[in-house]
């Protein structure tokens, strides 16, 4: 059902008791000179923004119990005590491109500004989606209501254009990488490194069942598609043609395939069509973390994912399906990193200087990533078959991940919330990304 944000079917339940109109009189921190509770939108329109905004909600409802979370979103966020008046992460629509999305966008922006006017929040939160975010900042803003990013936009790697609409229209970033505070603030952007989410949202002890290599055992190797179902649909045949190649020199070996609701679908429809054992795939919605620590190398996405597999201590091969013809006319001129996997940005001592000739990164990636796709297959087969060398990244990994590994992002975000609609109550939110 292609209607993301056409009506009833786009909804998600609400905790039991709570409906969009509830305002009590009586609330555990009412707005300054009023007896109403404060009131908080919050945009969100991906699976990982979801999550991340969840746990937003969970931190600012521990500091003040009676706020009204409202918003679009997802399952998460409802989860979490939000009104989600629609579903902007789980429906198929999201995956649509081009100018339908942008119809469909156009018209919850619209919803938007008619809910603003006649239930104006307190305070507006984009999460991420940068591309969606700005035009909801621009209308929070115009209606005088306080704007905070939660997740910079990477202008740091391309659109730099975009920072005069940044500091126009959002008062406040939460940043999530170490290096973007500094990078924003010399735009003279109101940032603040808060610490990145994904450690808020994992077990503080995370085992690795696959960390000992014991010899001559079948190899486990990870698939991971991304969480959008675009990604995944440019990405899983070609990791399932790795696959094949790898089942050649390891025809023992197995493989785990983790998915969200956006991809399930995708997997398992490129699956029924690919020449490989379906005994060889193991394929589970939402268990990203008890597949992962299985595997002893991941063949996984760009982004975020590359942080959550190092998390696990778990070598990777980052790849990201592209267009030759695209990359080549447009792609190279407008992106300004030549790293694009996550964890080899964080490794990096200045991760926003071109990369040197001959330097080499902390884990292989492939992006764009075109052509045939022997270079991967063979590399993955290198690292199998050289256990030292797929060690040796797996402890470089493991240290990378020690000086991040410390929850308290959403905490901090929500303690940011609470000092720009409450600046005298709240307290003052340090520069550190871990304590306010």
């Amino acid at each position: 059902m292609n209607q993301a944000f056409a009506g009833e079917a786009d909804r998600i339940d609400t905790p039991q008791g709570v409906s969009a109109s509830d305002t009590p009189a009586a609330a555990g921190l009412a707005m300054k000179g009023t007896s109403r509770p404060l009131r908080v939108f919050i945009t969100a329109a991906e699976v990982s923004g979801d999550r991340h905004a969840a746990q937003f909600i969970r931190s600012l409802k521990q500091l003040c119990p009676d706020v009204i979370v409202e918003g679009v979103g997802g399952p998460e966020m409802a989860s979490a005590g939000a009104i989600v008046h629609r579903n902007t992460v789980t429906n198929a629509a999201m995956g649509i491109r081009g100018a339908l999305r942008a119809v469909e966008v156009y018209g919850l922006l619209r919803w938007t500004r008619t809910h603003f006017d006649t239930q104006k929040p307190d305070l507006w939160v984009g999460v991420d989606s940068p591309s969606m975010n700005f035009h909801f900042a621009r209308a929070a803003k115009e209606r005088g209501i306080p704007t905070l990013q939660f997740v910079a936009p990477q202008l740091w790697a391309w659109a730099s254009w975009r920072m005069a609409k940044l500091r126009r229209w959002v008062d406040q970033v939460a940043c999530i990488l170490p290096f973007e505070e500094a990078f924003f603030r010399g735009h003279s952007v109101n940032a603040t490194f808060v610490g990145h989410p994904l450690f808020d949202e994992l077990p503080a002890y995370r085992p690795s069942t696959r960390h000992d290599g014991q010899p001559g055992r079948p190899p486990v190797v990870g698939l991971l598609p991304g969480s959008r179902k675009g990604v995944a649909d440019a990405n899983f045949p070609r990791q399932l043609r790795v696959a094949a190649e790898i089942l050649r020199r390891f025809p023992d070996a197995r493989f785990k395939v983790p998915t969200t609701a956006a991809t399930d679908p995708v997997v398992r429809r490129h699956i029924a069509v690919a020449k490989i054992p379906i005994e060889k795939l193991d394929v589970a919605l939402g268990a990203f973390e008890t597949l992962v620590p299985q595997c002893d190398l991941c063949i996984t996405v760009s982004g975020t994912a590359t942080l959550h597999v190092a998390s696990f201590g778990v070598p990777m091969i980052v790849v990201y399906a592209g267009n030759r013809v695209i990359w080549n006319a447009l792609g190279r001129w407008l992106i300004k990193m030549r790293t694009y996997a996550m964890v080899n940005l964080l490794a990096d001592e200045d991760p926003l200087q071109p990369v040197t000739a001959g330097r080499e990164h902390l884990v292989p990636e492939f992006v764009p990533w075109y052509g045939p796709v022997t270079s991967v297959a063979e590399l993955a087969i290198d690292l199998l078959t050289n256990r030292p060398r797929l060690n040796e990244q797996r402890q470089k990994l493991i240290k990378l991940v020690r000086h991040l590994d410390h929850p308290g992002a959403s905490d901090n975000v929500a303690r940011m919330a609470m000092q720009m609609v409450q600046p005298t109550d709240a307290a003052a939110i340090s520069t550190s990304g871990r304590s306010l």
